[in-house]
């Protein structure tokens, strides 16, 4: 809970919030901390300990058997969000066994947390970008063929299937949600979390653009806070529908997200391409019409006005950061 705000106007929902010391984590909980009576942090580490001052943190790592951290965490709460990752397409790939440990494996004892602790609701942050891998017709709907091409995409696939078997075997109540490319706030080119944060960092240092490919790959973006959004009605929502795919609905292929770049800095990016990757699929545009029927959701944040936000909050963390070497 945040202290500070009013706790007359929230929804009287206990929130347990997995994996929050990150971007989307973050915003998350600064987005529902206003509006439900408690939010609970858990994670390796906080990445904006100043963004998340007043909320109760919590410690640990999902991807070691830290049993008393969790059951802390979401003793007597209503839901959890697992949002928990240890690794993205890329890095996934190097250690595949590994990955499944970390990711599946650790979900699964989170998922007999939940159980044993009465969980009523959880929300899954899946992959929209990668569990579908390249399709065969675009925008992709949630009942298109799931198949991934990368182990990254195959983890979250599974931990889909085990909510499933959690839901019909253990009566676990749960959503998932098929994030398409996130980017806004609190998201840095540190951890190679996405191109957005990445491009906008190497043109604020004025360095390359490093574009993996001939630049035609597409991709959907969606801002932060539209997400939230979508978490807090999936938290909500009562219909039969247990999937839904969440983005902006439309695409950019990575040549004209720099023109937008350009055209938002008001100047030209030097440009360098390199080879393109295997875990890059050509186009990725999510078909979001379910969640607008089923959870009342749309995207309200068009490209532009969140890549001007992102700027803002990148251009005053990277002077932040000047400032603390100097």
């Amino acid at each position: 809970m945040h202290p500070d705000e009013n706790n007359e106007s929230r929804l009287p929902l206990r929130i347990a919030l997995i994996g929050a010391g990150g971007f989307l984590g973050t915003n998350l909980a600064r987005y529902l901390g206003s509006r439900v009576a408690e939010v609970r942090c858990f994670g390796r580490r906080q990445a904006f300990p100043d963004a998340l001052q007043g909320f109760r943190w919590i410690t640990g790592d999902t991807s070691l058997d830290t049993t008393e951290a969790l059951s802390e965490v979401i003793a007597d709460c209503d839901a959890v969000i697992h949002l928990a990752s240890t690794s993205n397409p890329t890095t996934a790939d190097r250690d595949i066994s590994a990955d499944a440990q970390a990711n599946v494996i650790a979900s699964l004892r989170l998922f007999d947390q939940c159980v044993a602790a009465g969980i009523k609701r959880l929300v899954f942050i899946s992959s929209g970008g990668t569990v579908y891998g390249i399709p065969a017709h675009v925008p992709i709907p949630e009942s298109a063929p799931t198949l991934p091409i990368t182990a990254y995409g195959v983890a979250k696939l599974a931990i889909e299937k085990y909510l499933e078997v959690y839901s019909r075997l253990r009566g676990l109540d749960y959503r998932v949600l098929r994030i398409s490319n996130l980017y806004g706030p609190f998201q840095t080119a540190e951890k190679k979390q996405g191109v957005v944060a990445a491009f906008l960092s190497e043109a604020m240092r004025g360095e390359h653009l490093e574009i993996w490919g001939d630049g035609q790959v597409v991709r959907d973006y969606i801002y932060v806070a539209d997400v939230a959004e979508s978490v807090l009605a999936a938290l909500q929502h009562q219909g039969e529908q247990r999937i839904f795919n969440i983005g902006s609905g439309t695409g950019l292929n990575l040549i004209e997200l720099i023109d937008a770049m350009e055209h938002l800095l008001g100047r030209r990016l030097q440009r360098q391409f390199r080879p393109g990757r295997p875990v890059d699929v050509p186009v990725n545009i999510l078909d979001c019409m379910l969640a607008k029927k089923e959870l009342g959701w749309y995207p309200r944040t068009d490209f532009p006005d969140g890549l001007r936000r992102t700027a803002e909050w990148l251009e005053t963390w990277h002077r932040q950061q000047r400032c603390q070497v100097g």
